[in-house]
């Protein structure tokens, strides 16, 4: 099957420098580009994309009211294809909340030789898109909050779920996700109380986005969320998540969770992985631990998680239906790594249950 990909960009540059890039490629087809959403709007009706590839600062309107506008219509899987200034980042951000599947960076200086260089990962990220299944989503969509007293997106809720009472023991919980990851967590997260069990988090993002990541779900979130720092302890009520470009592993130190973040090569092409956190959880919690591998391309985490599953640890996986991308649930059940094979809406149950367990 040819993927086709539809450009919606300002710069005359990148829709030019992509047109190069992607002619000839006999998995990829460039159908047309626009400079603006306005434009690419009758373009895209008449002849629908399997993917988009977008830039979000345009003028007139802006690329996330655009993929709102898709995603609450007939979604199309979107790349995000930006340049990661800081203010760039959180909007990209906005729009992987808003259902866009990946973000690729492209920077200010140097545009041709960076998206020839990258085409590899560019042409990989559009054809797993293509295999993404993006879901409905209200026009104009905010996520709800968790603290009684309001978070960044400003609409006050309890969490869906309570804990029966709190446990003095702490059992922590391993969580590996990629592609429609960064959706997937603010599901999870938002459903728990407070007093939640430790959450280690390996998402496959950016170095740039995950401390803004942790900002954001801190806000909508009753737990506490933040990106970890080497040494920080992995308590009840607290989620960490590995910063980009930095391995994440847990450790055990009189009776009581750590998390070490540590530099090192990229493990199954990614810095963090989720194998480099499942594996170290099994070395130091064993049954103690629960593992949970969601939406992601590839399989990394899959053997971590056999690795854990063979410790006695419990596991689950997300299942296709509410995945993104069933690449890395896949391969861990392929491994026979799992124990349950869950939707989405009932994994942040399956915690407090595992939780409540003596």
């Amino acid at each position: 099957m040819v993927v086709k990909v539809f450009v919606v960009d300002d710069s005359a540059v990148v829709r030019q420098a992509l047109a190069h890039m992607l002619a000839g490629n006999a998995e990829v087809e460039l159908i047309g580009s626009a400079p603006n959403p306005l434009l690419a709007m009758d373009m895209i009706r008449k002849n629908p994309p399997d993917v988009l590839l977008l830039d979000i600062e345009m003028p007139g309107m802006d690329g996330l009211t655009f993929l709102r506008q898709i995603m609450s219509g007939t979604p199309i899987p979107t790349v995000i294809c930006s340049t990661l200034s800081t203010e760039g980042s959180k909007v990209a951000l906005e729009a992987l909340s808003a259902g866009a599947v990946a973000v690729l960076a492209k920077p200010k200086l140097g545009l041709k030789q960076h998206l020839e260089d990258s085409r590899r990962e560019m042409i990989q990220t559009l054809k797993t898109a293509a295999r993404s299944k993006p879901r409905v989503r209200a026009a104009g969509a905010v996520p709800v909050a968790g603290r009684a007293t309001g978070g960044a997106a400003g609409v006050a809720r309890a969490p869906v779920l309570g804990s029966v009472h709190a446990f003095a023991m702490n059992k922590p919980v391993v969580i590996g996700s990629s592609t429609g990851g960064t959706q997937a967590l603010e599901v999870v997260l938002t459903s728990l109380p407070a007093d939640a069990p430790g959450i280690a988090i390996t998402q496959h993002m950016p170095e740039k986005f995950t401390a803004m990541y942790a900002a954001r779900l801190n806000g909508i979130c009753a737990m506490n969320v933040r990106e970890a720092k080497d040494g920080d302890r992995l308590e009840r009520g607290v989620a960490l998540i590995a910063p980009g470009g930095l391995h994440m592993q847990l450790r055990k130190v009189s009776g009581q969770y750590f998390v070490h973040v540590v530099d090192g090569p990229p493990v199954n092409r990614h810095k963090p992985s989720v194998d480099v956190l499942f594996k170290s959880a099994a070395e130091c919690g064993g049954r103690d631990v629960l593992g949970i591998i969601m939406t992601g391309m590839g399989d990394d985490g899959a053997r971590g998680m056999k690795v854990l599953h063979d410790g006695g640890a419990r596991c689950i996986a997300q299942n296709e239906e509410t995945c993104v991308v069933f690449g890395m649930p896949k391969e861990a059940i392929k491994l026979q790594a799992v124990d349950d094979i869950l939707p989405l809406e009932s994994i942040a149950r399956a915690i407090l249950q595992f939780d409540s367990r003596a």
